[in-house]
């Protein structure tokens, strides 16, 4: 039977390097839009993630911006299924973030040159498309389907 993960527990599960899926109010009658990010979290303390990479306009900066909110959730999709979802309240943007913290992110998901490469190549932009967004967890949601794993003979 699935459960409810303690806080400790869901604290650090989201601080793993998952690749969370963030999903915000849309306007113009559209669904919330839902896309994937990398991020990074450390237990007790606030979400960043960056948008409008490689120069481009990102529609999510907008609608972040026009929200103030999000939903964020990263999962396990191997069994025993696991996931946290938390709602969020944008506490802070930041147009020109630092090489060290777009590094924070990055280095969870490239190796350690290519992370600091592509954050030297981001911070650089002067498009002005680059944000980095932090957000302050608010609720959340989680279950662990563990205990719904079949145990072996003589376990």
């Amino acid at each position: 039977m699935a459960r409810t993960l303690t806080a400790p527990e869901r604290e650090h599960f989201l601080a793993l390097p998952h690749v969370g899926v963030l999903s915000v109010a849309a306007d113009d009658g559209r669904p919330p839009l839902t896309v994937p990010v990398w991020y990074a979290y450390t237990p007790g303390g606030n979400l960043t993630f960056f948008t409008g990479t490689q120069g481009r306009v990102a529609r999510k900066t907008r609608l972040l911006q026009r929200s103030g909110t999000l939903s964020f959730c990263v999962q396990q999709a191997e069994f025993p299924y696991k996931y946290v979802t938390v709602e969020c309240t944008v506490v802070e943007e930041d147009w020109t973030p630092s090489v060290e913290e777009v590094t924070a992110i990055t280095s969870r998901y490239l190796p350690p040159d290519l992370a600091r490469a592509f954050a030297e190549a981001e911070t650089s932009h002067s498009a002005d498309t680059f944000v980095l967004f932090t957000a302050r967890p608010d609720r959340w949601l989680s279950f662990d389907f563990a205990d719904d794993a079949p145990t072996s003979a003589g376990d």
